[in-house]
């Protein structure tokens, strides 16, 4: 019986790789977990129940609270790792895991090569491009190209969740990545929760469902509604720009944090539209919105492109500008969405098909 070990660069957050992780993770139950820092409250509850191996930068509690600072101590945490024991090394990656090192094959399943490296300015945004952090990896810049080229050389394989990381993987590395699709993580089966009355009642609202970093561009919904005062934004997610946009938000705007599936389900469900204005390398939330049959307002780019159908899932916007969205949404309140159409598009997604090729192409490696 192969041997397959999972690698993550940190579960310190509800992400939609850590999502990915736990969809590989339910393809190979018996795989550990080699990871940087583990997080157990600030990561979904199911890991729990993994065998997770961390690195010595996981006994720092700053990086826990705030993986990032930690961005140019986690090369040589990876490389100095002990070597992991396995047939098969299936690392999910945006910049370290596949760092580690294997006694097997190693599958690289790459969500995108590491944007602090490649587009530091984008995934910074420019303010803490200026600041401490940002001035550490520009002087580091050298040291973590060279490091994360080696990286990348050193798998047996490359796969990525989407065609513009596709494309990007063969810009960066010259490695020639599959498309495979991630899964949507929920499932219709996932028992909704009630969720504050404020926040969903019977008139509906649109949602995003984000992590609150620059290139996110959430600030840019929550002006936009701030022209809509008829409708109401619901934003789930956490991350640097949190406190900016409590202080920005207009009182048709409410943020969550920390919800469960349950509850995220039911604000799915509920919602006339999800909102995804980012730059993103796989469009998951629009998969997992779909679930419910809710439809997708999407900016024109990166892996929307790939998970929604214009017209039949969604449509598009084609800047990641206030303007935009809000004429967005004054579009779609008076359009009506065949919500079974939307259902049977996300489902040529479903985990099953995402499970059975990843075992596939580890059989083909071991």
């Amino acid at each position: 019986m192969t041997k397959v070990a999972i690698a993550h660069d940190y579960l310190t957050q509800r992400g939609g790789a850590e999502r990915v992780v736990l969809a590989m993770l339910r393809t190979f139950p018996e795989a550990t977990i080699y990871t940087t820092v583990y997080d157990p409250d600030g990561t979904f509850p199911e890991f729990r129940q993994a065998r997770i191996s961390t690195t010595p930068l996981g006994r720092i509690p700053l990086l826990r609270r705030d993986h990032r600072v930690g961005l140019p101590l986690y090369p040589h945490a990876v490389g100095s790792a002990p070597v992991i024991e396995a047939d098969v090394l299936l690392c999910s990656t945006t910049g370290f895991a596949h760092g580690f090192r294997t006694t097997g094959r190693k599958l690289v399943y790459c969500h995108s090569p590491a944007r602090f490296i490649y587009l530091a300015d984008e995934y910074l945004g420019p303010r803490a491009r200026r600041g401490p952090l940002g001035l550490a990896l520009k002087a580091l810049h050298p040291y973590l190209r060279a490091w994360d080229q080696r990286a990348a050389a050193s798998a047996d394989s490359y796969l990525a969740n989407s065609t513009v990381v596709s494309q990007r993987i063969r810009d960066v590395y010259g490695i020639t990545a599959e498309v495979i699709p991630a899964p949507p993580a929920l499932s219709t089966a996932v028992e909704p929760a009630p969720v504050d009355h404020l926040v969903a009642h019977d008139s509906g609202h649109h949602l995003i469902v984000s992590r609150l970093l620059p290139y996110k561009n959430v600030h840019h919904a929550v002006n936009a509604f701030g022209d809509l005062p008829e409708e109401r934004l619901v934003i789930v997610g956490t991350g640097p720009m949190s406190a900016e946009l409590d202080r920005i938000s207009p009182p048709n705007v409410t943020i969550l944090r920390g919800i469960s599936d349950g509850e995220l389900a039911t604000l799915y469900r509920g919602a006339k539209a999800l909102i995804a204005p980012s730059y993103e390398d796989y469009g998951l939330t629009p998969l997992e919105a779909g679930v419910f049959g809710t439809p997708t307002l999407a900016l024109r780019a990166g892996g929307y492109l790939d998970t929604v159908r214009e017209g039949v899932s969604g449509s598009f916007f084609d800047e990641p500008t206030s303007h935009a969205i809000r004429d967005a949404v004054v579009a779609n309140s008076s359009r009506r969405w065949d919500r079974g159409a939307v259902e049977r598009h996300v489902a040529q997604f479903a985990e099953p098909r995402f499970a059975s090729t990843l075992r596939q192409k580890v059989n083909e490696l071991s």
